[in-house]
């Protein structure tokens, strides 16, 4: 039961490592040679016709479901597999071909009006805090962790991130800070706490809203932190220092330009600003299918070249930019492990799909970092160039 687009699709992709794949007849084939090698069991002939026809889909798909099924369950060795091939332009016509549609046409799912944008929000963040508690360090850190070593623990790395961060806004007793996409408050408390300033927060999740206010509530930064819901664009300053960490993603290429705007704007003409972002290595593109229709509607990883034209149009200066390689990867691996060592409670929270489908999610992306171009930026922006010091030699004082 062997469907030929399939046969010939594969044939074409795998060449660096071995696929062992069987139909649902029960018969396998071999596809590609050397290491990693990975047997997969696809069990009905529909799903073996949506891997045919859309495969950056229906692989996410079909592994949800459970018709698509990997010996050990080793999907970190399958999307390594993939991921490497398609990396070396072994991709079908056809696959390429809607890649450049969606290229095209990203545009239109990454308008991100200030309703979309928190529908979207909505989908992932709201999600019940219980889940977020599986995997996350204690502070609820949900972005890239800094690893000065390998055997650094996630709350190691998240607290070194947050310091790190700290360190480039180059804080005061006392000033105004802007948190823009401030999650569950983790960074608006530590700067309130650790550096003695006034900082708002902004977010679109009501269930991060929420707890962020508990938490500012049971640290008695009430008169230091305050956590609303709102739109960065509809924020108003000015604030000494801003600073958004896993935030941009979510903005959209076609308002990149009113984002960076907006951060001009509500600068003191001495201010300053960390942005810290996902990005990517190769040339602007679009979100893969999978982690748009099921993990972050609107999203969107940027190149840093359309980052920094943004930029370039609304009066900011870029004093810094930070290339962050595979600190990502090792949080996910982090967050991978966590979870699924949980994974019976979040079976009970949701269902065996909903496992399946984060597990996809926190693997596919781990791959990513680490085969297929992803990054995170920090980009350091002021309205004048003498805001930061000369040299990076601050960073790393003391």
């Amino acid at each position: 039961m062997w469907n030929r687009w399939i046969d010939r699709f594969l044939s074409r992709l795998v060449k660096t490592g071995t696929l062992d794949l069987t139909a649902p007849d029960g018969t396998t084939r071999r596809y590609g040679t050397g290491a990693p090698v990975v047997a997969v069991h696809v069990h009905t002939p529909d799903a073996l016709r949506q891997l045919a026809t859309n495969p950056h889909l229906a692989l996410g798909e079909t592994y949800m479901q459970g018709t698509l099924t990997i010996a050990g369950d080793d999907l970190h060795g399958l999307l390594e597999l993939v991921l490497r091939n398609i990396m070396l332009g072994h991709d079908s016509a056809a696959n390429r071909a809607r890649q450049t549609i969606r290229d095209l046409t990203r545009g239109i799912s990454q308008r991100n009006q200030a309703r979309r944008a928190r529908r979207n929000v909505a989908h992932h963040y709201d999600l019940s805090a219980a889940l977020y508690d599986l995997f996350l360090d204690e502070d609820r850190q949900y972005s890239c962790a800094y690893f000065r070593t390998p055997d650094d623990t996630l709350e190691q790395a998240q607290a070194q991130k947050k310091a790190h961060i700290a360190r480039k806004l180059g804080l005061e007793p006392g000033m105004r800070v802007l948190d823009i996409g401030c999650g569950w408050g983790g960074m608006a408390l530590t700067l309130a706490r650790d550096f003695g300033v006034d900082v708002t927060g902004v977010t679109l999740s009501e269930e991060q809203l929420k707890i962020a206010r508990q938490r500012a509530q049971a640290a008695g930064l009430n008169d230091r932190v305050r956590f609303e819901l709102t739109d960065y664009r509809a924020v108003t300053g000015p604030f000494d220092r801003i600073v958004s960490v896993g935030m941009f993603e979510h903005v959209g290429a076609p308002n990149f330009r009113t984002y960076f705007q907006k951060v001009h704007d509500l600068l003191t003409p001495d201010g300053v600003a960390l942005i810290h972002t996902i990005g990517r290595f190769t040339p602007p593109g679009s979100t893969n299918p999978w982690i748009a229709k099921y993990i972050f509607p609107g999203g969107y990883i940027p190149a840093l070249s359309e980052t920094m034209a943004a930029i370039e149009h609304t009066g900011l200066v870029s004093t810094d930019v930070e290339v962050w390689r595979l600190h990502y990867a090792r949080t996910l691996r982090h967050w991978h492990d966590r979870f699924m060592a949980r994974r019976d409670e979040a079976a009970r929270l949701y269902d065996e799909r909903f496992v399946r489908m984060w597990k996809f999610y926190l693997v596919a992306s781990e791959q990513t970092f680490r085969h297929a171009g992803q990054c995170v930026f920090q980009v350091q922006l002021a309205r004048r160039q003498e805001a930061v010091p000369l040299t990076r030699d601050y960073l790393y004082a003391g």
